[in-house]
């Protein structure tokens, strides 16, 4: 029997901070599950002898599930309701890490693909049903606070993630290992790649047993199931003669700039380290790029919530990021010069490419409520059609991998700047939107909503 749904306002102060304490707990999950990726593309690189285009394929059968099992997931969760909902993407989650076994004892990389792609499934459920729950558990003016808050829990897992996992599957003598295996051939070559390779087994059947466990923890939480479907009269009004999401192009255009962001996101934070290895810096000393793009990623969601809105509103924090996507992207191409920070004697470039965790900190936070104004009872399937956008995940490290292949590591970050250029059109203009015929502001002004919204994925 579905549980009864309850409005945000029923909920005690004391609910609603468990509430918003378990749902951190999640986004802690996604970002563990979701950033490994960034050491699994350069590991499968070696184990399976793969190009840049086919490592890169990790991401893309990630990611790719949320076009597929966004809307589906919509209605899922609208029969079963939210904490049944998250209970079945656990599951699908725990059975795709499972997969990983036969994967790695075959050292099949379509197998990984999969294990990878049934996850995904598994993760847009829950990511269905975390992002609108979020928005609407509590007041309107401290949704930046919260959204933030999400974002830290979601980075800080994706700062140890890579670390961690490495820590596994890693040995200290490994870069000797690696230079050796070029000169390897035959039946001894094949040993060493098997015996690397199964190396992810243990890690990923302890991740199997703890999601399969968190599925049924959330299922008897005290979470509380919320009406995400309410509509005030002035909504509704307004709403009145819609009869299709895509009514709304302000949604429409949101969702594709949801897909050109994380897109950049994960190009971002999944290609730093094969850049570094461009530089030939060693893979144990390089896992540690991901962590250092989140972290910076993690210090603009700090800054978010100490200045939103008293100093600066979100939709010029939104502005200010897009801008600074569009000029650390042309750091990376035209900027030359080795320097030591941290330890690392790199290229300058590399560090355009951690600066780039700063100014996408934001970006999603600004985007979910500006697309979100006004849609009243399309809400949940807004919402839907926003998380497939997620599946920019899947296509951007793509594109970039094969800009790799055709012309090299450095210049394939040209991929992001159209897409930082969309994003500059969607903060200063496309937000706007209210017609398909003509540009304008509606009378549900979405200033008045611009400091609520969306949690991060990643």
């Amino acid at each position: 029997m579905k549980q009864r749904a309850v409005t945000a306002g029923s909920l005690s102060k004391r609910d609603t901070v468990i509430s918003i304490l378990m749902v951190g707990l999640l986004f802690f999950v996604f970002g563990f599950v979701t950033w490994v990726n960034a050491i699994l593309i350069p590991y499968f690189k070696i184990a399976c002898e793969l190009s840049n285009f086919q490592s890169y394929l990790v991401a893309f059968a990630f990611y790719i599930s949320y076009f597929f099992m966004s809307v589906p997931a919509s209605y899922l969760l609208k029969a079963v309701g939210f904490k049944r909902g998250m209970m079945i993407g656990f599951w699908v989650m725990s059975l795709g890490a499972l997969i990983f076994i036969p994967a790695a004892y075959t050292r099949t990389y379509e197998i990984f693909l999969a294990g990878l792609f049934i996850i995904g499934l598994g993760l847009a459920v829950l990511q269905t049903a975390a992002n609108p729950y979020i928005t609407i558990l509590g007041p309107k003016e401290s949704a930046a606070a919260r959204i933030s808050i999400m974002g830290i829990c979601n980075k800080g897992a994706g700062i140890v993630a890579p670390l961690i996992f490495a820590a596994v599957i890693l040995k200290a003598t490994d870069g000797d290992l690696f230079k050796e295996l070029a000169y390897m051939k035959g039946e001894a070559r094949t040993a060493v790649l098997d015996a690397l390779i199964r190396r992810v087994i243990l890690p990923y059947a302890v991740v199997s047993g703890v999601l399969f466990v968190l599925g049924c923890l959330v299922r008897f939480s005290p979470l509380p199931e919320i009406d995400t479907d309410q509509e005030n009269a002035e909504v509704a009004v307004a709403n009145a003669g819609k009869t299709s999401i895509f009514q709304f192009p302000h949604l429409v255009l949101g969702a594709l700039a949801i897909f050109l962001h994380v897109g950049t996101q994960v190009v971002a934070i999944d290609t730093i380290i094969g850049y570094a290895g461009a530089m030939h810096i060693p893979l144990l000393e390089a896992k540690t790029f991901p962590s250092y793009t989140l972290f910076v990623t993690i210090c603009g969601y700090l800054l978010g919530i100490s200045l939103i809105p008293r100093v600066i509103s979100q939709a010029n924090a939104l502005r200010v990021c897009t801008v600074l996507g569009a000029l650390f992207t042309l750091g990376i191409i035209y900027t030359h010069g080795e320097v030591k920070i941290l330890g690392h004697v790199t290229d300058v470039s590399i560090w355009f490419v951690v600066l780039l965790g700063f100014a996408n900190s934001l970006v999603w936070a600004g985007i979910w409520p500006l697309a979100l104004d006004g849609l009243g009872r399309f809400t949940k399937l807004g919402a839907s059609i926003m998380i497939m956008g997620l599946c920019g995940n899947a296509m951007l490290p793509v594109v970039y991998g094969l800009m790799a292949d055709a012309y090299n590591v450095r210049l394939a970050y040209w991929v992001l700047f159209p897409c930082y250029g969309y994003l500059i059109f969607y903060a200063f203009y496309g937000y706007k939107l209210r017609s398909w015929r003509r540009a304008a502001i509606p009378s549900l002004q979405p200033q008045k909503n611009e400091h609520a919204g969306s949690v991060e994925n990643m």
